[in-house]
């Protein structure tokens, strides 16, 4: 567990992938590994989620830099599909005390949703190792800060609000990791997926 642990961190950003379509989930996913983003947290508001989980994990099987996570698991009944497709890690805007125990037995890294004080350590005495910082764009960078004061050994991720222009912040504010959501996909309508490759080199440049 702990070698995923740190490819993700190493690999800092997750591509959260809200594909329309299987098809579109896959090319997505596979578009920001070209530009560079290697952790794939594909959400189960994708249809067909699990099965292109599984496709992803396949299409990576020989390369260890990429892990391939599920997104949005809302339950123990979607923890255990998402398991089962051979994901590395799962993500929910919430923390589930299921998922948290089902995580911990079968050797999973579980990022919960938390957006207080009081979730983070709930979640740190679950058996949480990296927090999602939740809503991010409403809690804002320095929320990881004054966590830290207390906590400084919080290892905390936002996800929601996180931007060309904020991710150097939410760096030097103490974050591990940060997911990017919708704004890996701009333009794809217009350049198709080449884009999604083109934003993911944006975001990676403005970590160097």
């Amino acid at each position: 567990m702990s070698n995923v642990l740190n490819t993700l961190k190493e690999n800092y950003i997750f591509a959260v992938i809200r594909g329309k379509t299987e098809e579109d989930g896959f090319e997505i996913s596979k578009a920001a590994v070209a530009g560079g983003i290697k952790n794939i947290e594909l959400t189960f508001s994708t249809p067909n989620a699990a099965k292109v989980m599984k496709d992803l994990v396949e299409e990576y099987k020989n390369d260890d830099t990429v892990v391939v996570g599920a997104g949005t698991v809302m339950s123990l009944d979607l923890a255990k599909e998402a398991h089962e497709a051979g994901v590395e890690f799962l993500v929910s805007p919430h923390f589930d005390a299921e998922i948290a125990a089902y995580a911990n037995e079968v050797g999973t890294h579980y990022m919960p949703g938390s957006g207080t004080v009081t979730e983070v350590v709930n979640a740190m005495k679950a058996g949480c190792e990296i927090i999602k910082v939740f809503p991010g764009g409403i809690l804002g960078s320095g929320f990881i800060k004054d966590v830290h004061g207390p906590i400084p050994e919080a290892q905390l991720m936002p996800s929601g609000g996180v931007g060309l222009e904020n991710i150097a912040d939410w760096k030097a504010k103490g974050a591990v990791a940060v997911g990017v959501g919708s704004a890996l996909s701009k333009g794809v309508d217009e350049k198709g997926y080449a884009a999604v490759t083109d934003n993911a080199k944006e975001f990676v440049s403005k970590l160097n």
